[in-house]
């Protein structure tokens, strides 16, 4: 497996991971990469770090369950969501007003319709919609 740096003809930048190279070229000619931004399939590859080996072998790696890397990841987004501000129904117009400086920086949680997180998305405002705990989808 091999992770390509790559960019559309728009110049939004984006990661492919691909069996090999000729996978990437095979992929490419059948229009099969797109940009997840813009969805251009006029994409090319940009340099990215050599990988340089080590004169020595250091400890090797453990292997991780991709499964618990997951559930771990969604655990420290539950916990860093549950510090955040609850600003409820007015997520997205709380959101407009930290991205534009009407309002001070800081973390916020809320509600917000799928219409609305795909606009303040297009603003260019970053935004990550979590899924409750089930405990709280009662």
């Amino acid at each position: 497996m091999i992770v390509l740096n790559l960019q559309c003809e728009a110049s939004h930048p984006f990661e492919g991971w691909f069996a090999s190279s000729d996978a990437f070229a095979s992929q490419q000619e059948r229009g099969l990469v797109e940009c997840p931004v813009c969805g251009s399939t006029l994409i090319h590859r940009t340099p990215s770090a050599p990988y340089v080996a080590r004169s020595k072998p250091g400890p090797a790696q453990p292997q991780h369950d991709p499964r618990a890397l997951v559930a771990q990841f969604v655990s420290h987004l539950r916990e860093a969501a549950s510090k955040a501000e609850d600003v409820g129904a007015s997520f997205a117009q709380e959101a407009r007003k930290i991205h534009y400086g009407d309002a001070p920086d800081r973390s916020i949680r809320g509600q917000a319709s799928g219409d609305e997180i795909g606009d303040l998305i297009d603003e260019g405002i970053n935004v990550l919609p979590v899924l409750p705990d089930k405990e709280d989808l009662h």
